[in-house]
């Protein structure tokens, strides 16, 4: 009987033990995030922890340790070392404050504090070495989340490792009752590199002077920029009880471009920048805040105490890592004269309503329901999503757009309201027979395109919003829309490059010499791309199939300059083409990047010079790259050729991180194949639409943060997002037999996520479950026993039983969700049985010989020396 008890007992504690481990990180931090919150009247102090959120993320808690301030305007500072001596970025903060006992709170970073005491009366300083503020909460902000991609750096050799709190401790009356305040933020941290560096800017006024009853008075800064490109992302306003509004813009060649406005007396959290700005080289930029000194009855300065005032504007920013600067500030104005000419938005101050000042004064937790603000709404909505910066693109199998009868799909691009538009070839193929030896076009008695070649569509349902193009093109290739929404095509047939407005039936602007192929100013050889930059209007070329060279035009099409040389023997250098056969053009650090097909690779170059910046090449890319994408976050796109015979790399997409040009993600479609991808294009939300000249089709896809995480919420998954992921590995299971091990790997992952969804489901199930266990193991205690008496035949039969058994509870308990990898990288997959490809698409593309599952190229000869043509 004692063994019986024993047996029992030993197989209840492997149970709980499965049951401890069948958390997540997830789960983990949600817990951790519930007890955060019930900390306000308890401190850490000396036991603050490191809470770990995965393999690579952790959570770090900064508290004042139970301080209870003596007088009003009291600044209070304390340290916390960074936990770790490698890299780290910050990419979440979750304050912990409210406005009833906190004034406002600051976030530095540096290498060594003013002090090494718990805290200390601010005054003393906060750093003895130079400080980066990182993080600034007033008036019951909300938590602030960053892009994804981008970090602030701490730590390892440039990064600060000690993070200091300041906190400014305005009306003491709320500490009657001598409680002890443990105001502080919390950080999530990743030791992932993130491709962007996030910074801070502070444009803030030192010498305004506010008189007594004046009804408006204006503090204005304003600074030329001198350093690399910078993105801004997000932006925060601070003053005292007399700030109106205050508003940020650049200025660029006397246009003032807004970067944000608000009321201060809302709560003053970082508000993204409605639409991105870039602020490049010899920019300025400007702020304003409007003060009212009415009911004063003595003049107001700048000054640290609630009865005096501020007027800052910060800015959130992000930079390429090597050009990175994590901390700026301006705190003059270079120019008074310009502020003449600031938009008339920046002096009307911004009504705030009762039930905005509810907002303001009360708990942000406890704001549900009551906030009528969008921007505040989507904060909280925010708060509650899950800090997971994991992402899987696959193919959206619901999309019905996979189904469309199309031709040759040359070109694709997203136009100003996200929707998709395609350039297709109708019933004209390109071919052996298409071009002579000297680029000629051969087969002009077809006539052009009958059909049109233009589709737009709605991304979500495939849906034929507009269409045009017909009996204007040959042979289309390149498509891209600039920021006006007019269409910027190429023809190789034509040898033309044409801007057409969106409904427009005649082409406003035609590059080239139809059906001339050349190599002058004047003249093109198969052009396959084009791109526009969205701030000069620049227009460059990808110069192509027979030439080697990419060209710049002024926005009205004049010929500004041009630079590459054909490839030479052996390895390609640095500017050399072999067919420049994509362009993705980087606003935000100025440069473009170009797919050189038969090179397998991407070359970066600078927009203003054409000087050469950086090559991105993989193995898996193979012998051909055919077309790149960029998307605002850091992330490039790209899809690379079939393979040569005796090669292995397949064809596939790849989504990679623009600033160390490392490939985080590959994908690959679920309906069909994959035949000769041509062109894919890439949305913020990374959505992202592959098309295939060959399979005459366009594929969908969506990250699983997008397609399963869209719904979470505290509580766990919602029903019909569970329904719907299910449909999708569904539909995974019935279109890919060739591929159901790693299907099934992700349904198993996909049913742990949806059983992983916190501590009470746990709770009920080993409640559930005990009594189960408990009656299994007495049937295993009697079985054992007759096995004792029967002999060997039914020991083995019981082991087996048992071992499948405490081999499924295992095999749940160890299948965590992992919310600790940023670059899930998804490989291994191997293509299979191919269809015969038809010889009909030599965009210099391949064929397949009969009986062989690979494809030869079906290259065209190399262009002879062109002569010049007028």
């Amino acid at each position: 009987m004692a063994g019986l008890v024993n047996n029992l007992l030993i197989l209840f504690l492997v149970f709980q033990n499965i049951c401890l481990g069948f958390r997540s990180p997830l789960s983990v931090f949600k817990r951790y995030k519930d007890t955060t919150r019930c900390l306000s009247s308890e401190c850490l102090g000396s036991d603050r922890t490191v809470i770990s959120l995965g393999l690579s993320d952790f959570a770090l808690d900064i508290r004042m340790p139970g301080v209870t301030p003596k007088q009003s305007d009291t600044y209070l500072c304390m340290s916390v070392p960074l936990p770790v001596d490698d890299e780290a970025y910050v990419v979440d903060f979750k304050p912990h404050a409210s406005m009833d006992t906190v004034h406002h709170m600051l976030l530095f970073g540096c290498n060594e504090p003013s002090s090494t005491e718990n805290y200390w009366d601010c005054d003393e300083g906060t750093c003895k070495d130079k400080s980066n503020i990182l993080y600034a909460w007033a008036r019951n902000a909300p938590p602030t989340r960053l892009p994804k991609g981008v970090g602030f750096r701490v730590g390892g050799e440039a990064g600060g490792r000690f993070f200091v709190l300041q906190v400014h401790y305005g009306d003491i009356s709320a500490f009657r009752d001598k409680h002890k305040d443990c105001s502080g933020v919390t950080l999530h941290l990743t030791h992932q590199k993130q491709p962007l560096i996030a910074g801070m800017y502070l444009m803030m006024s030192v010498n305004t002077v506010i008189p007594p009853g004046e009804k408006v008075v204006d503090a204005d800064i304003a600074c030329h920029y001198k350093r690399f490109p910078m993105h801004l992302f997000a932006y925060r306003v601070h003053t005292h009880r007399l700030g109106k509004v205050v508003t940020g813009y650049r200025v660029r060649n006397g246009q003032w471009t807004l970067i944000g406005r608000q009321s201060p007396q809302l709560p003053q959290a970082f508000y993204p920048v409605e639409h991105p700005v870039d602020v490049n080289y010899d920019d300025i930029l400007a702020a304003r805040c409007v003060f009212s000194g009415e009911g004063r009855t003595t003049e107001t300065r700048i000054g640290g105490t609630a009865n005096d005032e501020m007027c800052n504007f910060y800015i959130m920013y992000y930079m390429e890592a090597k050009h990175a600067v994590s901390y700026m500030t301006c705190t003059q104005n270079a120019n008074p004269e310009m502020f003449r000419n600031i938009p008339q938005e920046a002096n009307i101050p911004i009504p705030v309503k009762s039930d905005m000042l509810k907002v303001t004064h009360g708990q942000h937790e406890e704001t549900k329901g009551t906030d009528k603000s969008s921007l505040l709404q989507q904060a909280k909505k925010e708060e509650e999503e899950i800090l997971d910066q994991d992402f899987h693109i696959e193919e959206a199998v619901e999309w019905p757009g996979l189904d469309l009868k199309l031709g040759q799909v040359s070109g694709l691009a997203l136009d100003p309201e996200n929707n998709l538009v395609i350039f297709h070839r109708g019933d004209h193929v390109w071919d052996e027979n298409s071009f002579d030896s000297k680029f000629v076009y051969q087969q002009r008695g077809l006539g052009p395109i009958e059909q049109n070649t233009i589709l737009v569509l709605n991304p979500s349902n495939a849906k034929l919003l507009h269409s045009m193009g017909k009996s204007l093109f040959y042979l289309p290739h390149g498509l891209s829309i600039d920021k006006n929404g007019n269409y910027w095509v190429t023809d190789v047939a034509l040898h033309q490059v044409f801007k057409l407005g969106a409904h427009d039936k005649e082409p406003l602007l035609i590059l080239g010499v139809a059906l001339q192929p050349g190599s002058d100013k004047n003249h093109f050889c198969q052009p396959t791309d084009v791109a526009v930059d969205p701030i000069t209007g620049s227009i460059y070329i990808s110069d192509g199939y027979c030439n080697s060279r990419v060209i710049q035009f002024s926005p009205k099409g004049l010929y500004v300059m041009q630079w590459g040389e054909e490839t030479s023997l052996g390895r390609a250098r640095p500017g050399q083409f072999h067919i420049p056969h994509s362009l993705a053009l980087i606003p935000d650090f100025s440069q473009l990047c170009i797919a050189d097909r038969e090179n397998g690779r991407i070359q970066c170059f600078k927009l203003e010079t054409g000087e050469f910046i950086r090559e991105i090449k993989h193995k898996s890319f193979g012998r051909e790259l055919f077309a790149v994408s960029y998307v605002p976050g850091g992330f490039l796109f790209a899809v690379n050729g079939m393979p040569y015979p005796g090669e292995a790399e397949p064809v596939q997409g790849f989504v990679m991180n623009f600033s160390t040009g490392e490939i985080i993600d590959t994908f690959i479609p679920l309906r069909k194949n994959f035949e000769m991808p041509h062109d894919v294009v890439a949305s913020e939300d990374k959505t992202v639409f592959v098309g295939d000249v060959h399979a005459r089709a366009v594929w969908k896809f969506a990250s699983i943060e997008k397609m399963e995480h869209r719904s979470v919420k505290k509580a766990g998954i919602e029903v019909q997002d569970i329904k719907e992921s299910e449909t999708i590995v569904e539909a995974r299971l019935k279109n890919t037999p060739e591929s159901t091990d790693h299907l099934k790997k992700q349904e198993k992952q996909h049913l742990v996520q949806q059983a992983s969804t916190g501590v009470s489901f746990v709770l009920i199930t080993t409640l559930l479950i005990i009594p189960v266990v408990v009656l299994l193991a007495i049937l295993l205690f009697i079985r054992w026993r007759k096995t004792t008496v029967y002999g060997a035949d039914g020991e083995h039969k019981l082991d087996s039983s048992s071992g499948r058994i405490l081999g499924k509870l295992r095999g749940k308990g160890g299948g965590g969700l992992n919310l600790g990898n940023f670059f899930a990288s998804h490989k291994g997959y191997s293509r299979k049985g191919f269809d015969r490809l038809s010889t009909e698409g030599s965009d210099q593309e391949k064929d397949e010989d009969d009986g062989t599952d690979s494809e030869e190229e079906c290259s065209a000869p190399l262009p002879p020396s062109a002569p010049s043509s007028s």
